[in-house]
């Protein structure tokens, strides 16, 4: 995959949850992926998000263009474009 141009803004258009802590993300670049998010749940916001139930509460907030839970917790779209992608990594083994 090419690298993402930096000085564009991105944003995600669909997220589901698609196991413990995997989101199936699709981004206004036409790139889509499935990414491992638990190693990037630090800090006391994302200590919810560790719960898989709650964790599958996650929405797009298309006004800001990333994903959100209830109590705030959110991931810039950038974060989550540079994070591999989950299907790439099993098609590989």
């Amino acid at each position: 995959m090419k690298p993402r141009p930096y000085h564009d803004i991105l944003e995600i258009l669909d997220a589901e949850p698609t196991a413990d802590h995997c989101l199936r993300l699709k981004f206004d670049d036409g790139v889509e992926k499935e990414v491992y998010v638990y190693p990037i749940l630090r800090g006391p916001v994302f200590e919810p998000l560790k719960d898989p139930e709650y964790f599958r509460l996650v929405k797009v907030d298309e006004m800001a263009g990333t994903v959100v839970w209830p109590n705030g917790a959110d991931f810039a779209p950038e974060a989550l474009w540079d994070l591999p992608d989950m299907r790439t990594a099993e098609r590989a083994r």
